[in-house]
């Protein structure tokens, strides 16, 4: 058990600090004021972050720490914090750790019994979710998707069949790709698609992702997908076979024993692995 009393002790301290995702007044004064006070400032991208940090005339060292250099930014981060030093932890935009690096230092933190404090801001998610128009609760904060459409697939596929609401992050150059195998797998469903959030060109676009679909080749900006949940109810079928039984069924029809599985599977919307493994059991 690991329990913290953020304000009652002495340790140090890690600030998990959120920053805008586009409109620099929606920096608040905590933010600033931690970040003017801690001793260093780890960064995603330190180019980035010196934009702000000039912008608010904040003077604070910077460190890098990105998800190619956990290995060595790490280890330094903890033993600047043990040395009793305090340090904000900021991404380009929006809350670290959320779909940014973060996790993995948060988690030594805790590991060496350092305060780990968030600093409240913007967050693409929730600014995307309550502007959709769809069920904002409960949902599920999913981030992006593998970029192998392969893979991406078997992500979706999994996700069909939730009933909460599904949000999403992705790019604008993988939008138009990622909707249609959307529209594939969770049919039309209600959607918002949400870009450049709080900057001037904002949009927020809601249908059908059929809808969408028919105008998303000229957008830009990194894009947030709200997607309803799966609205059919599920039907419990009570099959009097065993799976053995099913399989061999199509079998007898002509099915090979591969496409057997892959129908008895689709059919009792369980895995291949599943079936496979009950028809093949000793």
């Amino acid at each position: 058990m690991n329990r913290q009393k953020s304000f009652e002790n002495n340790q140090p301290t890690l600030f998990l600090v959120a920053t805008p995702i586009g409109n620099l007044s929606e920096m608040t004064y905590r933010a600033v004021e931690t970040l003017k006070t801690v001793d260093f400032i780890a960064a995603e991208d330190t180019r980035n972050t010196v934009k702000l940090l000039n912008h608010f005339e904040i003077t604070t060292k910077l460190i890098s720490h990105h998800e190619h250099n956990l290995v060595t930014s790490i280890p330094k981060i903890i033993q600047i914090l043990l040395e009793n030093h305090n340090v904000a932890l900021v991404s380009d935009a929006g809350y670290p750790a959320i779909s940014d690096p973060g996790y993995e230092l948060v988690k030594e933190c805790i590991e060496n019994n350092i305060n780990i404090v968030p600093i409240s801001g913007a967050n693409a998610c929730l600014d995307a979710l309550v502007v959709s128009g769809i069920a904002p609760q409960p949902f599920l904060f999913y981030g992006f998707l593998d970029h192998s459409d392969k893979r991406k697939k078997k992500e979706l596929d999994s996700l069909k069949n939730y009933k909460e609401t599904i949000v999403f992050y992705e790019a604008p150059h993988r939008i138009k790709k990622t909707l249609s195998l959307m529209f594939d797998i969770f049919g039309n469903r209600n959607i918002a698609l949400c870009r450049e959030i709080t900057k001037k060109h904002e949009e927020v676009n809601r249908g059908t992702i059929e809808e969408i679909l028919t105008v998303v080749d000229d957008m830009k900006g990194e894009m947030v997908i709200v997607v309803e949940g799966n609205p059919q109810e599920e039907i419990q079928v009570v099959y009097e076979q065993s799976i053995e039984e099913h399989v061999n069924e199509y079998i007898d029809k002509g099915m090979s024993t591969k496409d057997a599985i892959k129908e008895v599977a689709k059919q009792r919307n369980i895995s291949k692995n599943t079936v496979y493994q009950e028809y093949h059991k000793k």
